[in-house]
């Protein structure tokens, strides 16, 4: 659980600079790009570090990291369920949140 909930962040991080796996800014709401500076490729950039350095945290402090994996993912599926849209996504991230929860009740024993 450990490596998949270390290496995926790090994976998709790295994807929102190449956009390979898919076009990441197809993810962020009218809204929020209403609300923020910055178009949304800049956007994705910077949730990219963010995921990069949460899938390194889970590989070297599993019980911190698995707490801020499960965290972004809940951001993630709530951001998506306020506009009703990618509903799929949202609920595959709900429950990847729940297994990076189970990381850290896993590594506290």
């Amino acid at each position: 659980m450990q490596y998949t909930f270390g290496l995926v962040p790090i994976v998709a991080g790295l994807d929102k600079f190449t956009n390979i796996l898919t076009d990441w800014s197809q993810y962020v709401s009218a809204g929020l790009l209403d609300l923020i500076p910055v178009e949304a490729g800049v956007f994705m950039s910077v949730v990219g570090i963010v995921e990069i350095a949460a899938g390194a945290l889970v590989l070297l402090r599993p019980m911190i990291g698995g707490i801020v994996v499960a965290a972004w993912l809940v951001l993630i599926a709530l951001s998506l369920l306020l506009t009703w849209s990618f509903v799929d996504v949202a609920v595959r991230d709900l429950v990847m949140a729940v297994g990076a929860f189970s990381l850290v009740t896993l590594s506290r024993k």
